[in-house]
C-alpha cells in the first residue's frame, strides 16, 4: 500500500495512514472476521435491549437505571467508533485510513472513553448515597441532579478529546506512517510522528491522569464509605442486599480500570509491543461485551424487565390493547 502524501513547500504533509491491524494468515483473518463481527453485533442487542427495557418500565424511572442506560448509549457508539472500520480491514488488503478519519475515530474514541471514567465514578455516588443515606436518596438524587451529572460527564469527556486533539493533530508525519494498531489511538500516533512529541505527550499523560485519578479517587472513597456501613447493618441478609446493589457496577469498574489503566497512565512507551494490543481488544471488545451481561445477571429489576420487554416484542399488542400471551 502506498502512503498518500502531499507537498505543502517544503514540507511532506501526510494525508492517509496504514493501520496493520492483526497480520495473520488470510484465513484467520476469515474467522476473526465472523469472531468480532458476532461480538459486536450482539454488545448492540445487549445494550439496546438494556436502553429499552429501561424505558418501558417505569419500576426502573430511578437514577441507577437512569445512569446505567447512559452507559449502554454510550457504549453502543464506544464500540461502533472502532468496529466497523476493523472489519472492514479483515476483508481488504487496503488497509489505509485518511488523516481526517484517523482524527475523527481518535476523537470520538477519547470522547467515550473520558466519558466512562466520569460516568462510572457518578455511578459510584449514587451507590454511595442509596446506600449510606437511603432516607434522603430520593431528595437528594433528583431528576435534575441526575441530568447535570449525565450531562457533565458527556462535556469533561468531549472538552477532554478537544484538547488532546488540538496536540495531536498538529503533529507532523512522514515517511510511510504505519500504526501497529487496528484503530487510531493516542500512543501509535505518537509513536510514528517524525517530530518531538513531547509536549503532546505531556499534555495527553496530565489529562490522562485527571481524567483517571478523579474518578478513581471518587470510585475508591466511595466503595470504602459503602463497605463501612454495609458492616454496620446487623443482620446479614441485610449486608447482602446492600451489597448486591452495588457489585454489578463494581465489577464493571475493576474490568474497565484495570484493562485501560496502564495504557493511558503512560501512553507511548505502552505500545512498544503487538501484546499490547491484546489489552486493547479487552477494553474495546470483550469488556462492553460482558458489561451488559453482569448488569444482567445480578440484577433481578433488569433481568425481570427485559423479560417483560421481550415478550411484549415477541406477543405483540392486541387491537384492543391487551398483550397476547
Amino acid at each position: 500500500v502506498i502512503t498518500k502524501v502531499l507537498e505543502v513547500g517544503n514540507r511532506t504533509v501526510t494525508t492517509h495512514f496504514i493501520l496493520l491491524g492483526f497480520p495473520t494468515h488470510p484465513g484467520f483473518q476469515m474467522l476473526l472476521f465472523f469472531l468480532f463481527l458476532a461480538t459486536y453485533l450482539l454488545t448492540l442487542l445487549e445494550n439496546f435491549l438494556i436502553i429499552l427495557a429501561i424505558r418501558s418500565d417505569g419500576q426502573l424511572h430511578k437514577p441507577m437505571y437512569f445512569f446505567l442506560s447512559n452507559l449502554s448509549f454510550l457504549e453502543m457508539w464506544y464500540v461502533t467508533v472502532i468496529g466497523p472500520k476493523m472489519l472492514v480491514d479483515f476483508l481488504s488488503h487496503d488497509k489505509t485510513i485518511s488523516f481526517n478519519g484517523c482524527m475523527t475515530q481518535l476523537y470520538f474514541f477519547v470522547t467515550f472513553v473520558c466519558t466512562e471514567y466520569i460516568l462510572l465514578a457518578v455511578m459510584a455516588f449514587d451507590r454511595y448515597v442509596a446506600i449510606c443515606y437511603p432516607l434522603r436518596y430520593t431528595v437528594i438524587m433528583t431528576n435534575q441532579l441526575c441530568g447535570t451529572l449525565a450531562a457533565g460527564c458527556w462535556f469533561c469527556g468531549l472538552m477532554t478529546a478537544m484538547i488532546k486533539m488540538l496536540f495531536i493533530a498538529r503533529l507532523h508525519y512522514c515517511g510511510t506512517p504505519r500504526i501497529n494498531h487496528y484503530f487510531c489511538d493516542i500512543s501509535p500516533l505518537l509513536n510514528v510522528s517524525c517530530e518531538d512529541s513531547s509536549q503532546a505527550e505531556l499534555v495527553d499523560f496530565f489529562l490522562a491522569l485527571m481524567v483517571i485519578a478523579v474518578p478513581l479517587c471518587v470510585v475508591v472513597a466511595s466503595y470504602a464509605t459503602i463497605l463501612t456501613t454495609i458492616l454496620r447493618i446487623p443482620s446479614a441478609q441485610g449486608r447482602q442486599k446492600a451489597f448486591s446493589t452495588c457489585a454489578s457496577h463494581l465489577t464493571v469498574v475493576i474490568l474497565f480500570y484495570s484493562t485501560t489503566l496502564f495504557t493511558y497512565a503512560r501512553p507511548k512507551l505502552m505500545y512498544a509491543y503487538n501484546s499490547n494490543k491484546v489489552v486493547s481488544v479487552l477494553y474495546t471488545v470483550i469488556v462492553p461485551l460482558f458489561n451488559p451481561i453482569i448488569y444482567c445477571l445480578r440484577n433481578r429489576e433488569v433481568k425481570a424487565a427485559l423479560k417483560k420487554t421481550i415478550l411484549c416484542k415477541r406477543s405483540g399488542p392486541r387491537e384492543d390493547g391487551a398483550v397476547i400471551n
